[in-house]
């Protein structure tokens, strides 16, 4: 692997362990991945599960699992989706706003401590061009057939 796809997919690790570790220290009743999973539903609100759970990386069922736990909070509804009788989609609820802003405060200390030292140029030069980089990515995903292949349970 070359040394920029090692650096992101190193840094994207040490990421998501250091978001596991805060929200699970942080108390506030929810496992990273019903973490995760607020947050993906705060991004693209009123998408259905199935997208959900390919956006995230995980199988359909264990975002089910997940989807249960927050809407059993109130943080989540799922209602079901005009276009397909089979499919549910998912909202938030007006509930979830503090829980997300919980989270976030989470997720903007783990940022703010990977880019500190970096000025406020390069930050912003970083943040672009990820941006660009997840773009040209999820372009190359939508091209290609969708499959949900995970080994997440958390």
């Amino acid at each position: 692997m070359d040394r920029l796809g090692f650096l992101i997919v190193d840094s994207a690790r040490l990421l998501r362990a250091a978001f596991e570790r805060r929200i699970a220290q942080a108390g506030l009743g929810l496992t990273p991945g019903e973490a995760r999973a607020l947050l993906t539903i705060a991004a693209v609100d009123g998408s259905r599960q199935l997208d959900i759970a390919a956006r995230m990386g995980v199988e359909p069922m264990t975002l089910c699992a997940y989807l249960d736990k927050l809407e059993g909070l109130g943080l989540v509804e799922r209602q079901q989706c005009a276009a397909d009788r089979r499919a549910k989609r998912v909202n938030l609820t007006g509930a979830s706003d503090e829980m997300i802003g919980s989270i976030r405060k989470e997720l903007n200390a783990i940022v703010a401590q990977a880019t500190e030292g970096l000025s406020e140029e390069n930050n912003s030069i970083l943040r672009e061009a990820l941006a660009v980089f997840n773009a040209n990515l999820q372009a190359t995903a939508s091209a290609l057939p969708l499959q949900t292949a995970s080994h997440e349970s958390r």
